[in-house]
């Protein structure tokens, strides 16, 4: 559907960024071994947990405008523990990053963001298209910026306590 992006106004997703191999989002034993700044920020590779953030929004547009064949499945969009990011947040992020300030404020911004995500499926599924492009414009598009700020907040959180311990992150 594209006159669906071109109403509106939705961006496509980088084709770098869409085509980039899966990333993996950390390394255990980097994170237990060193104590090295650009070690930690390899380790937690918030850069490549955005990317995944924005790979699957660019795989939702795709089937919401008929560009693929596979199917969504609601009930498993509405489970953050199905997406990589989810995993990370609930994994390795959460054990490192969880008593950053942001962090319980992000976990609760991406269910929001995975419960609209469902809702515009449904509301696709069903032909709702108006219902739909309400939900994309709004808690859909707010609640996915709201991810991708918190996360560049955790980040800067984590250089700044980096600093703080005398550890060059850059």
């Amino acid at each position: 559907m594209e006159l669906l992006r071109r109403f509106l106004g939705v961006r496509r997703a980088d084709p770098a960024v869409a085509a980039a191999p899966a990333q993996v989002l950390f390394d255990s034993a980097a994170a237990l071994d060193s104590r090295r700044g650009d070690s930690l920020l390899a380790t937690l590779d918030i850069d490549a947990a955005i990317n995944a953030h924005e790979r699957w929004k660019a795989r939702l547009m795709d089937y919401l405008e008929g560009r693929t064949t596979v199917g969504l499945d609601p009930a498993l969009i509405r489970r953050v523990d199905h997406s990589v990011l989810g995993r990370w947040l609930q994994g390795v992020g959460g054990e490192v990053l969880g008593d950053q300030p942001a962090f319980p404020l992000l976990v609760a911004r991406y269910q929001y963001f995975h419960e609209q995500a469902a809702t515009l499926v449904e509301l696709a599924q069903q032909g709702e298209w108006d219902k739909a492009v309400q939900v994309l414009n709004g808690g859909y598009r707010y609640g996915s910026s709201q991810v991708v700020l918190l996360m560049k907040e955790l980040q800067r959180g984590l250089v700044r306590s980096l600093a703080e311990d005398g550890i060059n992150a850059r």
